[in-house]
């Protein structure tokens, strides 16, 4: 389909969860002839490195965002709000400057709004189409449309019906009109479960920015201590030695098929409401305990709506109690993959691609 096209693939770098919903993204263009170029920086470079070593890399600079170790984001967000808008920037002048060197005919930019060139077919992958914030929330959707406009195609991870996964951050009456939905995007869909070396009770998967990270992590430590085991803990931190911690064996980072194993081995799973989270959990059939990180009104708002549905238990992380969930674990369901629209959209993108090409010989 793709002939040969040289395409960036360019995850965001506020933890790992954008660079792990690209995995499935990098394995559907390969297969239809692409060739992938991994665009990322610090940890998600590292993921998708270690699961792409044949691709060629760009290290793209990002920006380190700082979360509250509290519940008020407002003030932490909106000193850091200029920082965005210059990275925005430097995001486009860094791709004006690469793109001819890297011989791009296209890129794929997940969550990073500077990516994009009039030169080239561009596509935005983001589920926050109606982003939630702590504060001028219309006034920030209205930023959120101006940058995702530029983008010749903007994906949207989720099912066209609503509420899908992201509810109503990804559906809404006025959608953008380059807007398509393309279905769950989860890094499991490709990666058959290896066979799983243990049974494990817990396994925790923490991810996000910092400090939230590591706090939890410590909740998490502290709890399954009391527990008896084995428990496994994923640190989401890609170098990390492993070690082991009483009953808990931590570690850094998991190649897909071993993580894959063990969470189907888990009797209860433990992670944040990110929504690449979801749609893990989703890939696999497995409800979780879920901990939105705090003062993250996408999560927040994520937990609410998983609540409610019941596939999965949420709990606000100052009353997070492994225990309490342990001995009812949330069921399994059905998985929920991304199909027809997923291919559909990849068709779409070979054409412009496909078009371009043919406008420069001509």
């Amino acid at each position: 389909m793709f002939a040969g096209a040289r395409i960036l693939v360019a995850p965001l770098d506020w933890g790992l969860g954008h660079a792990a919903r690209c995995v499935p993204l990098v394995h559907a263009l390969m297969e239809q002839g692409a060739v992938p170029v991994i665009g990322a920086d610090k940890g998600p470079l590292a993921l998708l490195a270690a699961e792409f070593p044949q691709l060629e890399q760009a290290r793209i600079p990002g920006m380190e965002v700082r979360y509250a170790r509290g519940k008020s984001m407002a003030w932490m967000l909106a000193r850091q709000f200029p920082a965005m808008l210059r990275q925005i920037r430097a995001e486009h002048a860094w791709l004006e400057k690469h793109r001819q060197a890297l011989q791009l005919d296209a890129v794929i930019s997940d969550q990073r709004f500077g990516l994009h060139a009039t030169a080239l077919p561009s596509v935005l992958i983001t589920h926050q189409l109606f982003p939630f914030t702590p504060v001028a929330q219309g006034l920030a959707r209205k930023i959120n449309l101006r940058h995702i406009a530029p983008f010749d195609r903007c994906w949207v991870p989720d099912l066209a019906e609503e509420p899908g996964l992201a509810g109503e951050l990804a559906h809404g009456k006025r959608l953008p009109a380059n807007a398509r939905y393309i279905g769950p995007l989860s890094r499991f869909e490709h990666a058959p479960a290896a066979k799983a070396d243990h049974a494990w009770r817990v396994v925790a998967v923490i991810s996000g920015p910092e400090p939230q990270r590591s706090m939890l992590e410590q909740l998490v430590l502290q709890q399954l201590h009391a527990i008896e085991g084995p428990h496994l803990l994923v640190a989401g931190r890609p170098g990390l030695e492993d070690n082991q911690v009483g009953p808990v064996q931590v570690v850094g980072h998991m190649a897909t098929p071993d993580l894959h194993a063990a969470l189907l081995s888990a009797e209860l799973i433990v992670g944040r409401t990110g929504y690449s989270t979801l749609m893990d959990l989703a890939a696999i059939g497995r409800g979780a305990l879920l901990v939105p990180t705090p003062g993250q009104p996408e999560q927040e708002y994520l937990g609410r709506l998983h609540a409610a549905n019941g596939m999965h238990v949420v709990q606000d992380q100052r009353r997070f109690h492994i225990a309490d969930v342990l001995p009812h674990p949330p069921d399994r369901h059905a998985a929920c993959t991304g199909g027809a629209a997923r291919s559909t959209a990849l068709s779409d993108l070979a054409h412009l691609i496909a078009l371009r090409r043919a406008h420069h010989k001509t």
